[in-house]
């Protein structure tokens, strides 16, 4: 059975930064694509940013420069590094899981069979 956790999400003043992590476990982390999503309230969720298991890397133009995605398949870890974080950055953030190869599309969250719980994130101005 897929689990994923988040953690790491905190308040911070805008310029701040912080670093989420998601554990999984249950599968074979290291061949499925992962990502991170995010949804503020009253919007709909929107793709972050997303890793394959080459380790390519795709972000949401909001973030580029800002934000990393990283991944470590001994932890079966996935990490958000958020960097000059901005009020607008404010939201429940969520990994995801996907087991089928999404090539540039990976910030699509119809790709993403299994989710975690969410974490906070709150950047004040």
């Amino acid at each position: 059975q897929v689990h994923l956790a988040e953690s790491g999400g905190d308040s911070v003043q805008a310029g701040g930064s912080l670093r989420l992590s998601c554990v999984a476990s249950g599968y074979t982390y290291s061949r499925y694509v992962m990502g991170w999503f995010r949804q503020a309230p009253g919007k709909e969720r929107e793709g972050v940013a997303a890793i394959d298991s080459d380790g390519m890397t795709s972000y949401v133009d909001s973030v580029q420069g800002r934000f990393t995605i990283s991944r470590d398949n001994a932890k079966a870890t996935l990490y958000l590094q958020m960097n000059s974080a901005q009020p607008e950055d404010t939201a429940m953030y969520f990994c995801a899981a996907s087991e089928r190869w999404c090539g540039t599309t990976c910030l699509r969250e119809y790709w993403y069979a299994y989710w975690g719980q969410g974490t906070q994130v709150t950047v004040s101005s």
